[in-house]
């Protein structure tokens, strides 16, 4: 097997999580960094002229490493969607179909999301354009009010035992599935 077929398969769970793991001892021995990416869009609102306290800082010698970081993430996702064939989205499980048909949705040609989703005037409507700015605004200040995102929090606090990041990581998930249970129906009118 040559390294493009094997970068081109999903790998199993117990490859890939070990790897992502070891950021957290990659950053943390050689330079005392920690693992996180919403502090990197504070980084880039520093870069702009503010008379706003939060961003007044060095933010070249806080962050820069964290700007190369998320642009290595958002260059991989595209070097894996457009070089390895990982712009094929996964099959959905016969579950989750189900789930979408008790809740009366219809799904797009490729079966991979309820139909108007797949139609783009329908993100541009009034509920689309409210969903959106709501949604971005909820996960902003949910964001800056747990002081760090899912993997700031869930990778590396976690494994820096951190307390704060348990409370954190049990609330994303907690409310993830509470939104799954009761907000999407709502926001979808099921």
């Amino acid at each position: 097997m040559d390294i493009i077929e094997l970068l081109s398969r999903p790998w199993p769970w117990w490859v890939s999580g070990p790897l992502l793991g070891l950021m957290v001892p990659i950053l943390l021995l050689p330079g005392n960094k920690e693992f996180g990416i919403s502090s990197t869009f504070r980084h880039v609102c520093a870069m702009m002229p503010t008379k706003i306290a939060y961003l007044e800082y060095d933010w070249k010698r806080q962050g820069g490493w964290q700007l190369s970081l998320a642009l290595g993430v958002v260059a991989g996702g595209w070097l894996a969607a457009s070089v390895f064939g990982g712009g094929r989205m996964p099959g959905l499980t016969v579950e989750a179909r189900q789930l979408f048909q008790s809740w009366g949705l219809v799904l797009d040609q490729a079966g991979y999301q309820p139909d108007f989703l797949a139609r783009w005037p329908a993100a541009f409507s009034l509920r689309g354009l409210v969903s959106l700015v709501v949604g971005g605004f909820l996960v902003g200040f949910g964001t800056r009010w747990a002081n760090g995102c899912t993997s700031g929090h869930a990778i590396m606090g976690l494994s820096l035992l951190n307390l704060g990041s348990l409370v954190a990581t049990l609330g994303f998930f907690a409310g993830g599935t509470l939104d799954s249970w009761f907000l999407v129906p709502l926001v979808l009118g099921l």
